[in-house]
Parts: C-alpha cells; sequence; structure tokens
C-alpha cells in the first residue's frame, strides 16, 4: 500500500505518456477518511484515465443485497460504443462481509489472469474505501487486491501540517502570506478557524482568490475574509490535552458543546486517557517498558508521540488531582452532588486541561 506521494509519482508518469495506456493499471484501490482529499485524488487519476481514453464511466455501490457478480462481469463485460471503461465500487463501510471478500479476491485473481495488451487494459476499476484499520489492511481480500492493483492510503492532515497545506493552496492560485511573524500569524489564525473541516478550509482559500488579487495578502485582509469553520472530535480533543495546549482545548470544547456533543461521551474519553497516563506513569516509575505498555493499550499515531512528552511534563501530584476532578465530573454530569466544581461540568473540563499543562 502506497501513500499520496507515489501516486503524484504515478500521475505524472501517466501524464507523460498520454499517447499510451501501458502505464495505467487495471485496479486501484482508494482508502481514507478526508472527503477532499480522496475527491481529488480521484478527480486527478480520472482525469488522466480520460487523456488515455477511458471515456466511459459506471459507479457501482456496495450496500444491502449488492450483487457482486456486477463488479466480476465488470472487467470481462465491452463498453456497447467501443470506448475504455472507468468503473468505480464504493465500498462505504469499508467490510464486505464473507460474499464480498470472495468476490474481491476472486476479482484480483481474474486481474491479475489477464492478458494486458499494449494500448492497455479495456476497463479500469477504481475500489474506494474509508480509512481501514490493520486488521483490514492484512486481511486475504485486501492483499488480494494490494497485489493486483494499486493501493493508495490517504492521510487526514493533522494541525502540524495545516500551515504548509494552507501556504501551498494560496500558492497555486497565486497568493501568499506576508513574510515573518505577520505571515505566520495569519497562517496560524487560517487554522484555528478551519481545523477539522478540510472542504470548509478549501472553500475559504478560494474566496481569498475571489476576494483579493494575486500577490501578497495581509494579516488584516485574512481576518476579514476568514469565517470560523472549524469542526472537532473527542479524539483530537484529547490530543490537545495530552499535548498541554490549553489554548487548543478551550476552543475544542467551546467548538464541541457549541455541536451539541454529549458531556458524558467526553468525560468518558479524557477519563480513559487519564488512566492509562496514570497507568504508564506507574510503569514508567517501576522501571517497566513504556512503549511494550502502549502497544498493549493499542495506542498509535499522534499519542503514540504524546503520551511520552506528557509523561515528562506532568507531575504525578497534578495527575492525581486531574483524576479525582475527572471523576468529580462524572458524577455532577450525571446530576449527583461534587464539592469545590464549577457549575458548568465544562468549565471543569477546562480545570482538568489546565493541570496537564
Amino acid at each position: 500500500m502506497v501513500k499520496s506521494d507515489a501516486l503524484q509519482v504515478h500521475l505524472r508518469s501517466l501524464n507523460a505518456t498520454a499517447s499510451t495506456s501501458t502505464s495505467i493499471k487495471p485496479l486501484y484501490v482508494f482508502s481514507g477518511d478526508e472527503p477532499l482529499l480522496m475527491m481529488e485524488a480521484m478527480d486527478q487519476l480520472r482525469a488522466a484515465a480520460k487523456k488515455l481514453g477511458y471515456t466511459e464511466r459506471e459507479v457501482l455501490l456496495q450496500e444491502r443485497g449488492f450483487d457482486w457478480s456486477a463488479l466480476l462481469n465488470a472487467g470481462q463485460t465491452m463498453s456497447l460504443f467501443g470506448d475504455k471503461r472507468w468503473v468505480e465500487l464504493r465500498i462505504p463501510t469499508g467490510k464486505p462481509g464473507r460474499d464480498g471478500a470472495e468476490a474481491l479476491k476472486q476479482f484480483a485473481a481474474q486481474i491479475e489472469s489477464q492478458s494486458i495488451s499494449s494500448e492497455g487494459p479495456d476497463t479500469v476499476v477504481c475500489i474506494v474505501l474509508p480509512k481501514l484499520d490493520g486488521k483490514t489492511k492484512t486481511s486475504a481480500w485486501f492483499s488480494a487486491l494490494d497485489e493486483a492493483g494499486m493501493a493508495i492510503q490517504l492521510d487526514s492532515l493533522d494541525r502540524a501540517q495545516l500551515p504548509q497545506w494552507i501556504a501551498g493552496r494560496l500558492k497555486s492560485q497565486g497568493q501568499e502570506v506576508e513574510p515573518g511573524s505577520n505571515g505566520q500569524r495569519a497562517l496560524s489564525f487560517m487554522v484555528d478557524q478551519v481545523e477539522g473541516n478540510l472542504i470548509a478550509a478549501h472553500q475559504e482559500i478560494q474566496k481569498l482568490g475571489l476576494l483579493h488579487p494575486t500577490g501578497v495578502l495581509t494579516e488584516e485582509q485574512i481576518r476579514s475574509a476568514i469565517l470560523k469553520v472549524a469542526r472537532y472530535n473527542v479524539f483530537e480533543l484529547t490530543e490537545a490535552m495530552l499535548a498541554g495546549d490549553l489554548a487548543r482545548l478551550n476552543r475544542m470544547l467551546d467548538g464541541l458543546k457549541g455541536e451539541g456533543e454529549p458531556l458524558v461521551l467526553i468525560l468518558w474519553s479524557v477519563t480513559e486517557e487519564l488512566r492509562i497516563l496514570s497507568k504508564l506513569k506507574a510503569a514508567s516509575d517501576a522501571g517497566e517498558s513504556v512503549q511494550q505498555l502502549m502497544r498493549a493499550n493499542r495506542i498509535w499515531g499522534n499519542k503514540e508521540r504524546l503520551y511520552p512528552l506528557a509523561l515528562k511534563r506532568v507531575q504525578p501530584l497534578r495527575l492525581r488531582r486531574a483524576m479525582q476532578l475527572a471523576a468529580g465530573l462524572d458524577r455532577q454530569a450525571k446530576g449527583l452532588y461534587a464539592a469545590e466544581l464549577p457549575a458548568d461540568p465544562w468549565d471543569g473540563l477546562r480545570l482538568v486541561g489546565s493541570l496537564l499543562r
């Protein structure tokens, strides 16, 4: 399975050989949970395929009662008009089921047994999946698809990548922020406004292109144009807490509260992170392997980096106090009395966050 940079290399090779289809593969598999990145990557591949003559498009959606023979026939049925075909199969859940898994393995074997002419395959099939977990990536059906074609994983952007991504988008439309601290403040402001909502971020950047000519954008121009379209989730909230980023944590709490996110769910998630952090702290103090304990607790991604930093930063007494506050907030959220806590449990969450700075 490759990442987006490998896809870009492949697209350049397709565009460089627009007169022949020998470089295009009969099967592509896209996986990711960021709609904008998925849409743009597929649009790029579809445009390259269209230049190579794949002008007839068919879209299949796997849902209850889906006939998997439609996929098996897709690579064998010729177009009525003699055109090369582009077929998309969308599997929204990423779980094809037993029959689907068998059909996908059979389809992969069918692809590998094909003899492709110098003009390329008659049909290009693109299978679209959500972000996959580790178990699915090692499943027989996905491994078969990966070997038969090109599987591309499109990762979401984390907050640290957003300033560079925004700057790149501005550059593509002939604009840039001011040099120095003013420009960095402008980018940070944009990140705060659009975090977690990449499609809206793309629209806000396009709006700057419509409102202002090419060239340098001032911080004032950006602040007056960009709307607050950020969206947050509980997972990102706990990342901000572990990072000790109180300003970001407070923005997220405001956003989640405004969106009506259940307080009980947030409290459960925060308490779970505190419990794991406490367990890791005890293991570290006892000389045990923190890395092994993180793997046992299925800690991956950004949190695999954030937990060791939090262990070095947070004092044991403050961690214990944070756990006591979280327990009190849980009682308060259930309608029970909890002494020495703010009347609003959301403010209590801010206190918990402040103890992990």
